[in-house]
């Protein structure tokens, strides 16, 4: 077996090795009994997706692996990367799981795995899952996909959490903001939460139907959201992708902000506010010097 796991989990065309039933379930029962092994007790997992059309039968496959070797297995329903990731963090669960191809098209889809920490395994357990992979006992030949229905707290949770913490002392009153949910994950998660902070909302792409996510709209379409910017007498555009574990920001003039120019001014909100842990900004290998100069300044 080659290398399943890339940057970013799993991805592949759904139906279509590596996402086909059998290496699926595998992989379902392969992070089972790895976190038994370690843990020492059958483990907790939450389960979440983006609203593309194969998502429901991936998380099919993998609840059926999952409660075939004991373990206890929640659905978040549709809901965003991050959102998985802190429901793990903060919800006792021993790891989540993310069923999304981010911003590719609708046939591709993917399987993210997160530890209980909230972030995304490390190479060497990633490893491991495919080792075992590779000497579990075959799938039955029959799966039966169980139908859980979403626990739909765990979602208000999240967006409680963006409100009350991320958005704390923020006043969002008399701000016009669009948003172009990509006809994804965040669809209904972003203006609940902008709302409530008190902007006016205009909603664009965010009507999934599990066949036109990311289809020219969202962060990997920016030209879209820009265009309508520059005619429109919105402060603000934020552009999602699928999954919103990423968001591109567009000014009132259509200018599209760069990822540096994004964290700049992140960081200089979150420091005014002493918000900024250890006075501490942690860039990719994308950023330039130009960043790191202007933190300085």
């Amino acid at each position: 077996m080659g290398s399943l796991f890339g940057t970013d989990g799993i991805r592949g065309v759904a139906g279509s090795y590596p996402l086909d039933t059998p290496t699926i379930y595998a992989c379902a029962q392969s992070l089972v009994l790895h976190l038994e092994r370690r843990l020492g007790r059958p483990p907790r997992i939450v389960i979440g997706r983006d609203p593309r059309e194969s998502g429901r039968w991936i998380e099919g496959i993998l609840i059926r692996g999952m409660l075939d070797h004991g373990a206890d297995v929640v659905s978040a329903g549709v809901i965003t990367t991050p959102g998985i990731a802190y429901l793990t963090r903060t919800q006792a669960f021993d790891a989540g799981v993310v069923i999304s191809a981010s911003h590719n098209p609708v046939p591709d889809n993917g399987i993210k795995l997160f530890s209980h920490r909230g972030m995304k395994f490390d190479d060497a357990f990633e490893r491991l899952i495919e080792e075992d992979m590779e000497r579990v006992p075959e799938p039955p030949k029959t799966i039966v996909s169980p139908w859980l229905d979403s626990d739909e707290s765990l979602r208000r949770s999240y967006i409680g959490y963006l409100i009350d913490e991320i958005g704390r002392g923020l006043d969002l009153s008399g701000w016009r903001i669009a948003l172009d949910c990509a006809n994804g994950a965040a669809s209904e998660i972003a203006p609940r939460v902008f709302e409530a902070l008190g902007a006016e909302v205009t909603l664009f792409a965010a009507e999934p139907d599990g066949k036109n996510i990311n289809r020219g709209c969202g962060a990997v379409h920016i030209e879209v959201l820009a265009g309508r910017m520059a005619d429109a007498s919105w402060d603000l555009g934020i552009a999602f992708d699928g999954d919103a574990d990423r968001a591109v920001f567009v000014g009132s003039d259509g200018r599209v902000f760069d990822g540096d120019q994004t964290l700049y001014a992140i960081a200089l909100q979150m420091n005014a506010r002493g918000q900024l842990a250890g006075n501490l900004v942690v860039a990719t290998v994308m950023s330039n010097w130009g960043l790191e100069k202007g933190l300085r300044e």
